[in-house]
């Protein structure tokens, strides 16, 4: 009797020593799952703007984006508005040539619409026109200067 009560009082040792593993295994947060990669269908990427850059096009462009993106994107396109200034984003300065260089309008246009990141998407929201017209304004931001009317 006194193996079987020994073996018992290890049995209940071991399994008192191994708890505290256990309830320290269990307070591991959990990972959250990886966000699928973001993929612009290629018909899309090769999508043109049918809105001409011209100087009312601008002014149209421009008026969406100061009521619509400004908060994000700052009053001048520098990417350190308020908003993303707050949720500590890091968006692209829209006066820097580069920024959008090795971006087409037609991406630009799919991301406008359907979101990407924290930015929500506008799909439904505006006319495919405002949204190309928003496009035009974006790109004047680097210095592009628009067509004549």
């Amino acid at each position: 009797m006194p193996k079987k009560l020994a073996a018992l009082i290890a049995l209940v040792f071991l399994a008192l020593f191994s708890l505290p593993a256990i309830a320290q295994e269990n307070k591991t947060p959990p990972q959250k799952p990886a966000e699928p990669e973001f993929k612009i269908p290629p018909e899309e990427v090769k999508r043109e703007n049918p809105v001409k850059p011209s100087a009312s096009s601008i002014a149209e462009g421009k008026h969406t984006y100061t009521t619509q993106c400004v908060m994000c994107h700052g009053a001048n396109g520098d990417g350190k508005g308020e908003l993303a200034t707050d949720m500590k984003l890091t968006l692209k300065d829209y006066r820097d040539p580069a920024a959008l260089k090795s971006m087409t309008d037609g991406e630009m246009f799919y991301i406008l619409n359907k979101g990407k990141g924290e930015m929500p998407g506008q799909e439904g929201r505006f006319k495919p026109e405002q949204l190309w017209n928003l496009i035009n304004y974006i790109r004047s931001l680097a210095g592009n200067k628009p067509e004549a009317k």
